[in-house]
């Protein structure tokens, strides 16, 4: 059933990070029934449509122009149209573009569906063994402001502690965070997850920083830390 039949006017679209075998039955019939695709990089996500033989307009929809192209998409949706939202890789909202849309559209009063599917800090925290059944995602640090505040607080967080970072900042945050909560803190890093080259380290900071320290780290980096103990 589209949209269209049910009332929906937007789809929040989980896809792959990696293996593009990873985008699931249902997100492929709902890409092929929409009318517009949102996209945080169209060229990124032309990729994946082309593998699906998926025709759609696409329309740029990232962190630097959603805020101008807000108001139109939402009337549009008012008028009628479909559209589905997704991100470079993973569940849009989840450190990506999706909550303003997704907010605007609520408070137009507009139907919104989001279809279960991957994201990286799931496969990353369950294969870091530092447990699940408590946990607090955290997405990317501050970059100036705020960081230090919020690695104090984070040092005495209890939970296991989830973190995206970029691969060129990788082994600057692993050595503050030896900073902040020690260097026997027990921690995972995990890199192009579901990919040929996809690489997952478990130990102490200190054992984690001497590895990525030695090598050039490319890829997308997950990094789960085990919450304080007394």
């Amino acid at each position: 059933m589209t949209g269209k039949e049910k009332g929906t006017s937007l789809y929040l679209v989980p896809t792959p990070i990696g293996n593009l075998s990873d985008i699931t039955l249902r997100a492929l019939d709902t890409l092929k029934s929409v009318d517009v695709i949102l996209a945080e990089d169209t060229r990124t996500s032309g990729h994946l449509l082309k593998h699906y033989s998926i025709d759609k307009p696409m329309q740029s929809f990232h962190n630097f122009n959603e805020h101008k192209v807000l108001d139109n998409l939402v009337k549009r949706m008012e008028n009628g149209e479909v559209m589905a939202l997704i991100s470079d890789a993973g569940t849009p909202g989840i450190s990506d573009p999706g909550f303003l849309i997704a907010r605007a559209a609520m408070q137009a009063g507009l139907l919104i569906e989001c279809l279960p599917g991957p994201t990286a800090f799931v496969p990353a925290l369950l294969k870091s063994g530092l447990g699940a059944d408590r946990f607090a995602f955290e997405g990317f640090l501050p970059q100036k402001k705020g960081r230090q505040t919020m690695l104090k607080k984070l040092a005495e967080e209890e939970r296991t502690m989830i973190l995206y970072e970029s691969p060129h900042r990788l082994v600057k945050t692993l050595q503050q965070l030896k900073d902040y909560f020690g260097s026997e803190r027990k921690i995972s890093v995990s890199r192009e997850l579901t990919k040929i080259f996809e690489e997952t380290v478990n130990g102490t900071i200190d054992d984690v920083v001497r590895h990525f320290e030695e090598k050039e780290v490319r890829g997308e980096i997950v990094i789960v830390i085990e919450g304080k103990h007394d």
